[in-house]
């Protein structure tokens, strides 16, 4: 199943098993969504950490920065981030989405796609760290790409959005439980994007 949307800002609410999703396709308008996209990319001090799959390393395909308002860790897939303070532009941007979604965030995963070739696998935000059932608000800035999810039990329950520059998701409810993710890679020449997951890392 795919889902594309036209420019507003109200939020869609699919209704998925297990879970609670709402997107908001113009989150920040075009304009704002550039000057916060070139400001992270310039600003942000990316890394690129091994990662190890199956008993094999390799670089990470991706770029990767955590930021937190306290100096908890955070691991995932062999990984430990220690994280960097939050800048104005972070915090300015956690303020927005405490509008809309009133969970206490301590915490920003950044990732940045270079390119069709960078990718984030299959998995859930289930680290124990994040908790039981944890809200994650996923902010996408630069080059659309579209995001898949699939049930992890039920095999008819999958859907494809395609999450545009400006835009705000929030997961919420027991997804993270009973549903996988993923941005997949791509063939097509397309620019970076930059993906920022806030979440609530528990000590």
């Amino acid at each position: 199943m795919i889902e594309l949307f036209s420019d507003n800002n109200t939020p869609w609410l699919p209704k998925l098993p297990d879970a609670a999703l709402r997107y908001y396709p113009c989150f920040w308008s075009k304009r704002e969504a550039d000057m916060i996209f070139i400001k992270l990319l310039d600003e942000i001090p990316w890394r690129q950490d091994p990662i190890t799959v199956f008993g094999k390393t390799y670089p990470q395909p991706r770029l990767t920065s955590l930021h937190s308002i306290n100096k908890e860790p955070y691991r995932y897939s062999g990984i430990q981030m220690n994280p960097e303070p939050m800048s104005h532009e972070l915090i300015s941007l956690l303020t927005e989405i405490k509008s809309v979604e009133k969970n206490e965030f301590t915490s920003v995963l950044l990732n940045q796609y270079r390119d069709g070739k960078d990718s984030n696998g299959w998995h859930s935000d289930d680290e124990k760290e994040l908790g039981i059932n944890p809200v994650i608000a996923s902010v996408s800035l630069g080059e659309e790409r579209f995001f898949h999810l699939k049930h992890k039990h039920d095999k008819s329950q999958r859907l494809k959005i395609k999450l545009e520059h400006g835009s705000l998701l929030i997961m919420g409810g027991a997804m993270q439980t009973h549903w996988q993710h993923q941005i997949a890679k791509t063939k097509r020449q397309i620019r970076p994007r930059i993906n920022l997951t806030f979440r609530k890392i528990i000590s």
